[in-house]
């Protein structure tokens, strides 16, 4: 199987080009420079070219690009990096397909559960209607950008991913040295709900959704979403460390600015619904047993 990946320098893309081409198949990946090996190709969303050949003929594209979310603070101009990375590289990715002679049968195209927005003590499935806030209307719009590949045929599917525990970067990677020292604490009042899933799954579920039938949005969490404070506790428990610390909201806020009521005080109790009825079966359906696996 060839397989063209965007975002494979990121944490989710570096794991699933390891465990694609770990099975034997051909990975190609598109980078932003020069490409420096043979297995790269270049292509430049901001300016919407992308090489009609890194596409063509593939069995699958995943695209995984974007500005970091929680990399910098929500400014006006970073809040417009994140909108224009996501809608530009999706549409120039789209067009390239439905331009191509022989177009890959599948995109999987990188989403989020933000599409939610808050859902406090609410469990919600794909059928649940938008939230409000930035990420909700990024992501509507995100989806909405794969329009020219979905209209030539091509089965779109649009994985809503949630906080993705790996050691090499995340909400994880980056807290862990702080539990570590006995620094770690809950969010607020750490009763809002965490969408989680571990890297391994998450690899597992984007290579499920390549090889399978499903289309639309599909929610790519753990079927046992847990609060912060539970979160908390049992990443304490695996580390053997402490964890009486609390980071006051007003805290977070000034710190953060509007990111904290749509990133680490939001409440957000996802379910896998249309990947559970497709058969996937998680690893790591257990926050605690999936964080010892990762540490």
């Amino acid at each position: 199987m060839k397989v063209t990946v965007t975002g494979s320098s990121g944490l989710i893309g570096t794991a699933l080009v390891r465990s694609l081409r770990a099975d034997g198949h051909e990975v190609l990946r598109l980078v932003r420079r020069e490409p420096a090996r043979p297995d790269e190709a270049r292509w430049s969303p901001a300016d919407g070219c992308v090489e009609v050949g890194a596409v063509a003929g593939a069995d699958a594209v995943v695209h995984l690009a974007g500005e970091g979310v929680a990399d910098r603070l929500w400014t006006p101009s970073h809040k417009r990096r994140i909108r224009d990375s996501r809608l530009g590289g999706t549409r120039t990715l789209s067009e390239a397909i439905a331009a191509a002679d022989r177009r890959p049968p599948v995109l999987v195209c990188g989403s989020a559960i933000g599409f939610y927005g808050d859902t406090g003590d609410t469990e919600v499935d794909e059928k649940a209607p938008m939230g409000r806030g930035f990420l909700a209307e990024l992501v509507r719009d995100w989806e909405a950008a794969a329009t020219p590949a979905r209209e030539v045929g091509v089965r779109v599917v649009h994985p809503r991913t949630g906080v993705v525990l790996g050691r090499g970067g995340g909400l994880l990677g980056r807290t862990l040295p702080l539990f570590r020292l006995g620094l770690g604490g809950r969010l607020g009042d750490g009763r809002q709900w965490t969408s989680w899933i571990s890297l391994d799954d998450q690899v597992a579920a984007l290579r499920f959704l390549i090889e399978g039938e499903l289309a639309g949005p599909v929610n790519l969490t753990a079927p046992n979403p847990v609060t912060n404070e539970e979160y908390t506790r049992a990443l304490g428990k695996v580390l053997r460390r402490p964890t009486p610390l609390t980071v006051p909201r007003f805290a977070l806020r000034a710190a953060l600015r509007g990111f904290a009521d749509e990133g680490p005080l939001v409440s957000q109790r996802v379910l896998p619904r249309r990947l559970e009825e497709a058969g996937f079966r998680f690893a790591h359906p257990e926050v605690g047993a999936a964080l010892k696996a990762v540490l």
